[in-house]
């Protein structure tokens, strides 16, 4: 990974996710490492991010570094017509590492192709969000003392939500059995479908949430994304269909954790905060410590 980007999970191996797991859980006893002094790390937001942008940017305060960038891309030359080529050259001449949000899938590929120092990809359109799913491994990690053998329900936007196409490929390397929960407008898509049978692993898609959740260990919840919907008469009709109240979890495995990229709408419900199985909170604090061990590698820090 040492000066390399990370643009999809599908660019890291088994062992290189492991050295990530086992620096994010060093990162997490001692978060104060000064390794980031002298270093520029730029982060590039175009479109709205809460969670991602301020780990990050927690990430590199911590480890003494600098952050640049922006947050709203309204307010730079972008909105005056630039390229994504220009804005990447031009960022790369003062910055170590360039973390990229943007709406276009494939737009952190392309930056990483024109851009002189490595580009980590927070999210490009519905296709990837690469440290969300470390994030995510580690969560899964730490709460089920282990990554092999484990039943993921995902519920909700299974067709535009970036976090679930990365957690289901990185998941499929540790033999994960999966049932989608989603309405028929928003099925996960047929390619990670097609993935799945190719390797012989077992999955099933349903569109009813109580009796799907039982035998799950981890329940992974994602809101449906009003951005990534043209028509809002569409967005309307599947925007409340599931909501996970704590009564529902009453019958569940003990050592079942509910995780959410957040944020969060109307799909978890209030009530299930202050059960212990709910773990999404904890889960964006453990992107910090993630986040901090991707770029300490990327930059051959560690």
């Amino acid at each position: 990974m040492k000066n390399k980007s990370l643009v999809s999970i599908d660019d890291l191996s088994k062992e290189e996710i492991f050295r990530v797991l086992d620096l994010a859980e060093g990162f997490e006893k001692n978060p104060n490492q000064r390794i980031l002094v002298g270093k520029v790390v730029a982060t590039l937001f175009y479109e709205p991010s809460t969670r991602t942008r301020l780990s990050f940017e927690s990430a590199v305060n911590r480890l003494g570094g600098r952050v640049i960038g922006f947050s709203e891309a309204s307010s730079t030359s972008v909105s005056k017509g630039e390229s994504l080529k220009d804005t990447i050259m031009t960022v790369a001449n003062y910055s170590d590492l360039i973390v990229m949000r943007h709406p276009i899938e494939g737009s952190a590929r392309y930056a990483s192709e024109v851009s002189k120092v490595p580009i980590i990809n927070a999210g490009d359109g519905a296709n990837q969000h690469p440290t969300q799913t470390l994030l995510d491994l580690y969560s899964i990690r730490k709460t089920q003392g282990k990554l092999d053998n484990l039943k993921i329900v995902m519920v909700g936007d299974l067709k535009y939500g970036r976090t679930v196409h990365s957690l289901l490929m990185a998941m499929s390397q540790f033999n994960a059995s999966f049932t989608f929960i989603s309405p028929k407008e928003l099925q996960m898509p047929l390619e990670y479908k097609m993935y799945l049978d190719s390797i012989g692993l077992k999955y099933n898609e349903t569109s009813e949430l109580a009796d799907n959740i039982k035998d799950a260990d981890i329940i992974y919840m994602t809101r449906v994304q009003r951005e990534r919907f043209s028509d809002p008469l569409e967005y309307e009709k599947v925007k409340n269909v599931y909501v996970l109240r704590n009564e529902m979890l009453k019958e569940t495995k003990p050592n079942m954790k509910v995780l959410h990229p957040l944020p969060r709408v109307n799909e978890i419900h209030t009530d299930v905060d202050d059960n212990p199985q709910a773990y999404y909170f904890p889960q964006a604090l453990n992107g910090v410590f993630t986040r901090m061990a991707i770029m300490a590698i990327i930059l051959g820090l560690k």
